[in-house]
């Protein structure tokens, strides 16, 4: 592989203080920066945070950006996906780079189709049935890194499990 495998979430304006904080553990397991554009539906020091992302927020790759603009200018070219249940493309039949961003909206309107409309070429859904609105945004992040980590071979990621008073047969 030609490129340092380190992915980037990117949250636009998080509303819930227990899915970023979820998500956050998720990215420190994985060795994923996190990205998250104000405003803020929390502070950053909220206790519900911390607790979802347990001991692990220290450990966080975190910048925090003032907007949207903010954000671009601060990450010129950047390769963005965008998730979004108005996305045209399913997630695992786009390629993601090793140094890509996946960027997903705010739990209660998602990404704005302002910003959709120029990139429809890197929006991207996770197929579910029609008279779902969306889900969990924890979930929804873990379910696209994880594909992108995969087709970047899971680099420099533990791949097997060890027994702590046991050896496997």
């Amino acid at each position: 592989m030609d490129k340092e495998l380190k992915l980037n979430i990117v949250l636009l304006e998080p509303e819930m203080p227990a899915n970023t904080g979820n998500i956050g553990r998720t990215c420190v397991a994985t060795g994923t920066r996190l990205h998250l554009i104000e405003p803020l539906g929390f502070k950053i020091n909220e206790k519900q945070l911390k607790r979802a992302g347990l001991d692990y927020w220290d450990k966080l790759d975190v910048t925090v950006y003032d907007d949207y603009a903010d954000f671009l200018a601060r990450n010129p070219g950047a390769k963005i996906y965008m998730a979004t249940t108005k996305g045209p493309n399913v997630y695992s039949d786009v390629s993601f780079e090793p140094d890509c961003y996946i960027m997903f909206g705010k739990e209660s309107a998602g990404i704005p189709e302002e910003i959709l409309v120029n990139n429809k070429e890197n929006s991207i859904r996770i197929p579910m049935l029609e008279d779902i609105r969306s889900l969990n945004l924890a979930n929804s992040v873990a379910i696209v890194l994880y594909e992108a980590l995969r087709q970047n071979d899971f680099s420099n990621m533990q791949l097997t499990g060890r027994l702590r008073n046991y050896e496997w047969e």
